[in-house]
């Protein structure tokens, strides 16, 4: 669920993905936008504008658990967390899985899409903060893009939102020790 996150955030929050702005989807094209951020060959969400606008929200929240994360703050980082935990109704339950066996999966309080995806991607994000795993969620340190990621690395050493900015950044000090 926390990759989930990365590309709500990623989509629909402003800032900056490497060095090119950007903005949310404008009203009218969201829904197709976070349909497409969602959708799976086994899942094809019914998106309408009151459910994007909801996702979008959603993601501004999640962005600032990032943020937090990222700068160390985990009191921020998790007083948000609890915050949407309390606000979806995050509950675990067991689901069957596609090929047998079980999964545990956290479900809302409703039905709903934002409310159903947001429990699953803040009970992701509560069990990355309170645990070790916590220094794992980051924003790009290239700046000025603040895009955000999950650190899957060995060694916890990811800086970087993609190989373009890692990429951009390391040309950048390769021209610099060059003059």
């Amino acid at each position: 669920m926390t990759d989930q996150a990365c590309r709500l955030v990623n989509a629909l929050t402003p800032g900056h993905d490497g060095t090119r702005p950007v903005e949310p989807p404008p009203e009218g094209q969201r829904a197709q936008i976070v349909h497409d951020l969602l959708a799976r060959p086994d899942y094809d969400p019914r998106v309408d504008e009151s459910a994007a606008d909801g996702m979008v929200t959603l993601a501004e929240s999640l962005r600032v658990v990032f943020q937090a994360a990222a700068s160390d703050d985990l009191d921020t980082a998790a007083t948000t967390v609890n915050g949407l935990l309390r606000e979806m109704g995050s509950v675990p339950q067991l689901d069957r899985a596609r090929g047998g066996g079980w999964t545990l999966h956290f479900h809302g309080r409703e039905p709903g899409l934002v409310v159903g995806w947001g429990a699953g991607i803040a009970a992701g994000l509560a069990l990355a903060i309170g645990s070790d795993l916590a220094g794992r969620l980051g924003v790009c340190q290239a700046a000025p893009c603040d895009r955000v990621y999950v650190d899957t690395s060995k060694n916890a050493g990811r800086r970087f939102c993609s190989t373009r900015c890692q990429s951009r950044v390391k040309a950048a000090a390769h021209r610099a020790r060059q003059r």
